[in-house]
């Protein structure tokens, strides 16, 4: 028996794909769960609170707007969060690298707490589109090249944007080849298809690179993973929410798409 998927996290997060495919899903009724969307990054504090909807639910409204939602650091800091609309609480303090900060959210007589270490500032070296022949069809693929934090272990998530709605995302870590560049290609559209997937002359994209702790990364590997296992993703939560909570450096590159700028790589 296949549990029912949270639509939510393929709306929300995903973040973030835009794959366009029938999935056949074998759910039951089951009562609606918490969901916790939380990070700390450097730039503020966030979390989003709802609950999940049964298949056959029509109502649209899952966000909630009564929990209370606290984040202490290990260095002593503590925020409440403020509420702000749709289920989402906010507040302008920033992360500090080094530092494991806990979040617990209480709501309805529920408690729920997860834990994460802010990671260090990670660095984009470039951001490329490339047109690229597989088998015997072109397609246009995203090269995106950023250094390895040195001397540790590393998880990444690289989030892109298309005219500020997600577009394309993915997780990296650096068991394999640590301490050097790194790459990650984002297979955009193959050339002559039509359809909203495919890139316009003058697009924005926001290029989005996230250092991120072994929690995250194996929530969002493991969000990846949905189609194959027929599960909800993992959590590093207690108290029975899904979601998760991490703490992590952003930064970010601009690139405006010109078909014209497309470099054609060779295999």
């Amino acid at each position: 028996m296949k549990k029912y998927v949270c639509l939510l996290f393929c709306l929300n997060i995903v973040l973030l794909t835009s794959c366009e495919k029938d999935i056949d899903i074998d759910y039951h009724q089951v009562p609606s769960l918490y969901v916790v969307e939380a990070s700390v990054n450097n730039t503020h504090m966030e979390a989003r609170v709802s609950k999940t909807q049964n298949m056959d639910d029509n109502s649209t409204q899952s966000s909630l707007n009564n929990a209370v939602v606290v984040i202490t650091g290990d260095d002593g800091s503590s925020r409440k969060l403020s509420y702000l609309s749709n289920g989402r609480y906010f507040s302008k303090d920033e992360g500090v690298p080094g530092v494991t900060y806990t979040i617990t959210v209480d709501i309805d007589g529920e408690h729920f707490t997860a834990t994460s270490t802010m990671q260090k500032k990670p660095t984009i070296n470039s951001f490329r589109v490339i047109r690229k022949k597989i088998t015997t069809e072109w397609f246009q693929i995203g090269e995106l090249k950023f250094q390895d934090l040195p001397n540790e272990d590393n998880w990444y998530f690289m989030h892109i944007y298309r005219n500020d709605t997600g577009y394309r995302w993915a997780v990296l870590d650096d068991r394999n080849d640590p301490n050097k560049e790194r790459q990650q290609l984002f297979t955009f559209f193959r050339e002559g298809e039509g359809g909203s997937d495919v890139l316009r002359d003058g697009d924005d994209l926001r290029i989005e690179l996230y250092t991120i702790d072994q929690g995250a990364y194996d929530y969002l590997y493991s969000m990846q993973m949905m189609e194959n296992t027929g599960t909800n993703p993992l959590t590093n939560f207690t108290g029975g929410c899904l979601g998760y909570f991490s703490a992590q450096w952003l930064v970010t590159k601009a690139y405006i798409y010109r078909a014209a700028n497309v470099e054609e790589e060779e295999d």
